[in-house]
């Protein structure tokens, strides 16, 4: 998949009664989580999870179930010229592990720059601020 160039991700459509959101910002140590409404069209930063593997999907599922999202926003990041690479494949088997371990609806986001714009913006917790980032992308784009 490294270098292959990348069809732009079309979102499939949001039902309407999809209104509250929990986003993922996915890395190898660390993994940034927001919530987010569809009303409010704003996400706030949640604690980051520092954990790999099973003990990430452990807090994964306190969080969903703390939350109780509707569904769920993972970023994608790829290469600034949309070409994917390693961590683009990371984060798409994310996504696939996400949908079969919860049951929810996963929605894919371009995280192109959302980690950069969180360093420039002076975030303390810049996977946590880069989660924010991509789910406020994603419900702008609601209709």
């Amino acid at each position: 998949m490294t270098g292959s160039p990348v069809q732009s991700i079309q979102p499939p459509a949001v039902p309407a009664h999809f209104q509250t959101f929990l986003a993922f910002d996915f890395g190898l140590k660390r993994t940034g989580v927001a919530s987010g409404n569809r009303m409010l069209r704003s996400a706030t930063p949640q604690r980051t999870i520092q954990a790999e593997g099973d003990a990430r999907f452990a807090q994964v599922a306190e969080r969903i179930k703390e939350w109780q999202p509707d569904a769920l926003v993972i970023g994608v990041p790829y290469h600034p010229d949309g070409a994917s690479h390693e961590n683009t494949a990371r984060a798409l088997k994310f996504g696939r592990q996400l949908r079969g371990r919860f049951g929810l609806q996963v929605f894919e986001v371009d995280e192109r720059y959302s980690t950069t714009e969180a360093i420039a913006g002076g975030a303390k917790d810049a996977d946590a601020a880069s989660a924010c980032i991509i789910l406020e992308q994603f419900l702008r784009n609601l209709p």
